[in-house]
């Protein structure tokens, strides 16, 4: 039954109800936020597609071509479905009102909070995606996660601060992923010290922009930089 589905999910992004008769790109949006719940039991494959179609009570056959370009194609379509939860959480109005270090400390945990309980879902998601011929996809979700969280906060840099504020945030959010899979602190409360220090960092590289535009400013390296927000204890 249809709402015995939307009770599953309750905490993901819940998309528009089908119409009667809906398009192939409309029940990928629809199942998007089950597969990761039942990627976790089954892997992110045909077994998954159809236990969601099953839950959903949608057709099979036309669920399946929904999702006809494999694993990756599945894994795409939750994180667009994560994108869209996040997005919807905060008014434009909310947003204005924090400060920037907060907006993008509201929109990280935002999407921590839809993947909470698909976990294992998402580790499934993220060894598929660590294989070498899916690197570069990867590396383009990741990009997107940042570009859609930037955006959101209010960003329209168009020079060089454009690339990196989105590759010092990337390098957070994976981070803090990391510890975030295996979190089982109340409330989250390790993941988010984790993230409270790694946004730090970046304010801190904000700085040291800063010192650069000096004479005789220190030398900042950004792949230094970016290796030190890959560790917990830094």
């Amino acid at each position: 039954m249809l709402i015995g589905y939307l009770s599953s999910i309750s905490g993901a992004f819940m998309p528009t109800p089908l119409p009667v008769d809906p398009t192939l790109d409309e029940v990928r949006v629809f199942l998007a936020p089950l597969l990761a719940e039942q990627a976790a039991f089954d892997g992110w494959n045909e077994k998954a597609v159809a236990a969601a179609a099953e839950q959903a009570s949608i057709d099979a056959d036309m669920a399946r071509l929904a999702f006809n370009e494999g694993a990756v194609d599945m894994i795409d379509a939750w994180f667009q479905a994560i994108d869209e939860g996040m997005a919807a959480k905060y008014s434009q109005e909310q947003l204005g009102a924090m400060k920037i270090r907060e907006r993008i400390t509201a929109l990280v945990e935002a999407r921590l909070e839809q993947m909470e309980t698909q976990r294992e879902g998402l580790r499934r998601a993220l060894a598929i995606l660590a294989a070498p011929p899916n690197l570069p996809i990867a590396a383009k979700l990741g990009w997107r996660a940042a570009d859609k969280m930037w955006r959101l906060a209010g960003d329209t840099a168009t020079d060089y601060n454009h690339y990196t504020k989105r590759t010092l945030l990337s390098a957070v959010y994976g981070s803090t992923i990391t510890v975030f899979l295996d979190d089982e602190s109340e409330g989250l409360a390790d993941t988010k010290a984790f993230l409270g220090r790694r946004i730090e960092n970046v304010m801190q590289f904000e700085k040291a922009k800063a010192k650069l535009t000096r004479p005789g400013g220190e030398r900042f390296s950004m792949a230094r930089f970016i290796g030190r927000l890959r560790y917990r204890g830094v």
